[in-house]
């Protein structure tokens, strides 16, 4: 096999994060957010208003496996309880608000973002030699920021993020979309991931080859599906490399 390319997943694989959305306190640092805008709105409507904007967002999407925008959220909050004090804010910020909210909800969700051992030396090694790109499931609003924040923004293009399509892996149009960009068949690159179903399957329906990362996080097993390599640290990708071009 000629590899010319890798896709990677970023949590999971590359990036070692945990977040809780559901803690009290992340609506309680929202709420009070709101209320410099104007807006007074208590932290359990917030939670409440969250989790239902985005059950509707998911419902009308008509996807089998659809993806919520969580500026679209903010957005839909900020429209639904402005104030005459929110609507004569400058008209730059509220146009970032939405983004901001965002932000500040992973911000404040966020316990742990770091690189797993070995990532970033051999994405450097990588780098040179093939063409790298991200298929991830989450919001653009915080994954490529946090890419960068674990300084590997730059390595990679394209970055796929589900949120900018409105459906989640394993949807193999994620994968299509990658493949295009890159220019690219699906024999010509091998698929790194975390989780059986959403990377594994997922790629292994467009004729991918597939390395699973066996991580803390991810679906570690799906009835009838099987990666074609699995490694157990992530420097261990380079013998996987090699395992398929000898091939």
């Amino acid at each position: 096999m000629i590899v010319r390319g890798l896709m990677f997943d970023i949590n999971g694989t590359l990036a070692d994060i945990q977040t809780n959305e559901w803690h009290d306190d992340v609506y309680r640092v929202i709420s009070n957010l709101f209320s410099y805008q104007g807006i007074s709105i208590g932290p359990n409507a917030v939670k409440d208003s969250y989790f239902r904007i985005m059950g509707e967002q998911r419902a009308a999407r008509g996807e089998r496996h659809p993806e919520f925008d969580a500026v679209g959220i903010f957005r839909e909050v900020i429209s639904r309880h402005s104030t005459d004090f929110t609507r004569n804010l400058p008209p730059e910020k509220l146009e970032q608000l939405p983004r901001l909210f965002a932000e500040t909800h992973r911000a404040a969700s966020r316990y742990r973002l770091q690189l797993y051992d070995g990532v970033e030396d051999t994405i450097k090694q990588l780098f040179p030699k093939y063409h790298l790109a991200i298929i991830s499931d989450g919001q653009t609003a915080y994954a490529v920021p946090e890419l960068n924040a674990v300084g590997l923004f730059g390595y990679f293009d394209p970055v796929i993020v589900s949120g900018d399509f409105g459906y989640r892996k394993p949807d193999k149009r994620l994968f299509e979309s990658a493949l295009t960009a890159m220019k690219m068949e699906p024999s010509e690159v091998l698929f790194v991931g975390n989780d059986m179903y959403n990377d594994v399957h997922g790629a292994q329906k467009l004729g991918m080859k597939t390395v699973f990362y066996k991580s803390n996080q991810g679906l570690q097993k799906k009835e009838g599906v099987k990666p074609d390599y699995i490694i157990y640290s992530f420097p261990e990708l380079l013998n996987a490399i090699r395992f398929f071009e000898e091939r």
